[in-house]
């Protein structure tokens, strides 16, 4: 091996010619590191390289290497924590842009944890993850391309890599619960009888667990603390070429017109806070990543123990460049980010913060879907509605009204109206279209479908933590028993609540998000806050869906693929749209607060009707003129007939059609 300066672009490692001689070119960024080594592993141990400097980058080539090198950086520098500076040389760093990972961090014990601490003198080497030299290789995407569906025929589903298939009877049981199996026949089917354009996937990057659930034996199953966030998680490998098993899951999809969306975590990273484990950022340049208090301590707006600092160039830079990363070599089609407030503050939230002007400017990733989780856990955190375009955001705000509207018997029909109608009292502004607001009933944190309706209180043991973590505001309704239950009538409420909440959800305006596995009854066991569960708790247990309600999930989404209201992502100010009260008649403003009597009927292009009763007893509604035919009942209804008025039974959402 021979060591020369190399070149300060690109950064992370990468496989190249210099002076005629093949090597591994390395770059990395750190503002305030005075010496940085690069720390090569072989079977003859660690060789260490100083690095040359070029501005904030340090790079350096070292010939006569390849691919499946493992290396590393050690930091020197001033270490001043009031100053946010931790460095320390005994500490073996992660690349940031490393495309491969050894092995993800040991924390089962506190001497082990020790040993990656940022105030001990302990030596990582031996026990940190190392990044791997990855050769880079052209994909034959076969001519497919992504199938860019508009905004306004959009209807995501929200799953799990390995839950989504790891039990799914018709999937080869060496490849369920991988990426390959998001290519099988039998998922795709499944996506297209539903009538799903995009399918949003959990954290796919390369994550660790936490101190707490290594010490009991589990792990972070939803995989949120992210330690490689340019490299796949190899535990959802079916086979030892895991970037070309997902590519190849993405063409396929991408074949059957299903767009793939990546769940992305750039708000906080697995190092924790300053007692947490110091394995990159920390030790590369603490004060440029992390957002700091004036006295040098992390501002923890994600809850996890740092924030990282979008507003920051550098740290920017690397965001969008792994961004880029997913979407040049997976062709993504859009990401959603966890905690997004935390990318927009500088360090109040503000729409135009640096990140956002980054998005609208790059020229792939602005053509892509980019969605936030529009809070986090600092001051002002919660920021519905104040993101600029292109983003959509997930709407909480539509969750809880409809859930409180049906299940509790709660808020007015100005409230439900108004946020079926697409929430524009949030969105409404700066020409953002009736797609900016994502809504859900239910999402992989809190209740699925089938268990908002048979619990109101979580259970949550079997998460090592005497049932604590989670929601306690649900906003659930057991319909009687706390549960699972063989009682017709409450199996029977239960079903006409969760066909009332799919017709709401799916006839709204708005961007739709089900959770996998809500179309076929799918339950957690009343756990409301299974990221650690990496067992059947967490899987979907396709053994007992529920092919009925696969059917009706399927012909509301149909239904709103008819209602060119809802396909073109229509004002819902328009003509095409008429509210009616139970007697038929254009709905008074006392209508809308009448909470003794509440019931509406919503006209579509004077063809579609939605009559909702969200009363606890019967409601006869008067129909507008015409030959309404029945498409869609909340209740089991054996004949229909048209008449001039139709009875509802309690709780009830039904549609017609002429």
């Amino acid at each position: 091996m021979k060591y020369f300066a190399g070149q300060p672009q690109p950064l992370g490692s990468r496989i190249c010619r210099h002076d005629g001689l093949e090597g591994v070119n390395f770059a990395v960024f750190s503002q305030h590191a005075r010496r940085m080594e690069l720390c090569l592993f072989t079977a003859a141990g660690e060789k260490r390289y100083s690095m040359q400097r070029s501005g904030n980058i340090w790079h350096c080539f070292i010939s006569d290497i390849g691919a499946g090198m493992h290396y590393g950086y050690r930091a020197n520098g001033v270490s001043n924590p009031r100053q946010g500076h931790y460095f320390n040389p005994h500490k073996l760093l992660l690349d940031p842009y490393a495309k491969q990972i050894s092995y993800a961090p040991d924390f089962s014990s506190a001497d082990k944890l020790a040993i990656f601490r940022i105030d001990t003198w302990h030596d990582s080497a031996a026990v940190a993850p190392k990044a791997i030299v990855s050769a880079e290789s052209a994909f034959d995407w076969q001519g497919i391309s992504r199938p860019a569906i508009p905004w306004a025929e959009t209807i995501i589903y929200e799953a799990h890599v390995k839950g989504l298939t790891q039990q799914h009877p018709d999937i080869p049981r060496d490849i369920a619960g991988t990426y390959a199996a998001l290519a099988h026949p039998a998922l795709i089917a499944h996506l297209q009888r539903l009538g799903i354009s995009t399918l949003e996937l959990l954290p796919i990057s390369f994550a660790a667990d936490e101190p707490h659930l290594q010490a009991i034996g589990l792990r972070n199953y939803w995989g949120y603390n992210v330690l490689g966030h340019q490299t796949l998680n190899p535990r959802y490998a079916a086979t030892e070429h895991p970037i070309e098993e997902l590519q190849t899951a993405i063409r396929s999809l991408h074949a059957a017109n299903i767009e793939v969306i990546l769940d992305v975590v750039f708000n906080h990273s697995a190092e924790g806070d300053q007692r947490g484990a110091t394995l990159s950022w920390r030790g590369l340049d603490n004060a440029n990543y992390y957002w700091l208090t004036p006295a040098g301590e992390y501002e923890n707006w994600s809850g996890c123990g740092n924030s990282f600092n979008a507003n920051q160039g550098d740290c920017l830079t690397w965001i969008i460049d792994s961004l880029r990363y997913w979407a040049d070599t997976f062709q993504i089609d859009g990401f959603r980010f966890d905690l997004g407030s935390i990318l927009g503050r500088n360090p109040a939230f503000s729409p135009q913060a640096a990140f956002f002007a980054a998005i609208a400017s790059d020229p792939v990733l602005s053509q892509l879907k980019m969605i936030a989780e529009p809070w986090d856990i600092g001051l002002g955190g919660y920021c519905l509605g104040q993101f600029p375009p292109p983003f959509a955001e997930w709407n909480g705000s539509y969750r809880d009204t409809m859930r409180g509207f049906f299940l509790r018997h709660s808020g007015y029909l100005a409230e439900f109206a108004e946020h079926f109608a697409g929430s524009q009292a949030k969105f409404g502004h700066n020409q953002r279209p009736l797609s900016a607001s994502i809504n859900f009933i239910t999402a992989h944190d809190g209740f699925t479908l089938r268990d908002l309706l048979s619990y109101e209180q979580r259970h949550n043991y079997a998460n090592g933590e005497d049932n604590r973590d989670g929601h306690q505001h649900n906003l659930s309704c057991h319909h009687g028993i706390e549960g699972e239950t063989k009682d017709r009538d409450i199996l029977a409420a239960r079903a006409k609540s969760s066909r009332n909440l799919l017709a709401t959800l799916l006839l709204s305006g708005g961007t739709p998000m089900l959770l996998a596995g809500d179309e076929f009854g799918n339950s957690q066991q009343g756990n409301n806050n299974a990221y650690c569960q990496d067992n059947p708790i967490a899987w979907l247990d396709w053994a007992r869906a529920d092919q009925s309600l696969i059917d009706s999930t399927a012909a509301l989404i149909a239904l709103r693929k008819e209602i060119p209201l809802l396909r073109h992502g229509e004002d819902w100010s328009s003509a095409n749209i008429q509210w009616l009260n139970s007697a038929g008649v254009p709905m008074q403003h006392q209508d809308w607060y009448d909470n003794d009597n509440p019931a509406l009927a919503i006209l579509m292009h004077r063809r579609w009707l939605v009559l909702i009763n969200p009363q606890p007893q019967a409601q006869r509604f008067v129909l507008p003129q015409g030959q309404w035919q029945l498409v869609f009942a909340g209740s089991d209804i054996s004949d229909f007939t048209y008449t001039q008025s139709v009875e509802l039974t309690p709780m009830e959402v039904r549609v017609l059609r002429q």
